[in-house]
């Protein structure tokens, strides 16, 4: 049986020479690449078509979750496992959601580790019992259009409605439209509720 070919994806060097190693260990796997951001990941997937991505999300250029969404895409067939130190990060089940196949937290026991990453690529669903609480619990934020984005973002700098308008290069009745249905989504009474929920849904970013 040929060896499972694995790229690792993340930004911390000492990280990815620990995975590496770690692998060695394992004569059923083979890592073939490494990269240090997403757009590596990306580029190099395309180039050398593992067999599964093992993915970090936070990382510089190009972040794992759109990493994740772009190599999904292009090639359905190669399974990626993210790897995260955020169990509860919303950014984790947008992962899941653009195609991760395994989504596990980097303090995982290492024969855990390998063997999840192993069953991922087999074609297993595997996710870490924190990520499994997570998605039963049903907390997947609504998706905002990158326009309902800016509008909230323009008010949480404190600009008025006509302010918005001239800065985004729209009506004010778009503004208003944009934010009403930004609250509806989020089950907002007004535009402050609204900031102040996607806040805590990390919709938003201070």
């Amino acid at each position: 049986m040929k060896p499972i070919r694995v790229l690792i994806a993340d930004d911390h060097g000492l990280m990815r020479v620990g995975l590496a190693t770690l692998m060695r260990f394992h004569h059923d796997l083979h890592v073939v690449g490494d990269a240090a951001n997403g757009k590596e990941a990306v580029e190099l997937a395309r180039k050398l078509n593992p067999d599964i991505v093992v993915m970090d999300l936070m990382m510089p250029v190009m972040d794992g979750l759109e990493a994740t969404r772009l190599i999904h895409r292009r090639q359905p067939d190669v399974r990626i496992a993210i790897l995260t130190t955020f169990g509860g990060s919303i950014d984790v089940m947008r992962a899941i959601k653009a195609g991760a196949s395994g989504a596990l937290v980097k303090d995982t026991p290492n024969d855990e580790l390998i063997d999840c990453i192993k069953r991922v690529a087999r074609g297993e669903v595997v996710h870490s019992p924190e990520i499994r609480q997570m998605l039963s619990e049903n907390n997947m934020p609504p998706e905002l259009s990158h326009r309902q984005t800016d509008v909230l973002k323009s008010i949480m700098r404190g600009l008025t409605n006509a302010d918005i308008a001239k800065q985004l290069d729209i009506s004010v009745d778009a503004v208003k439209q944009h934010l009403n249905a930004v609250c509806e989504k989020l089950g907002a009474a007004n535009r402050a509720e609204a900031v102040a929920i996607a806040l805590r849904k990390q919709l938003l970013k201070i």
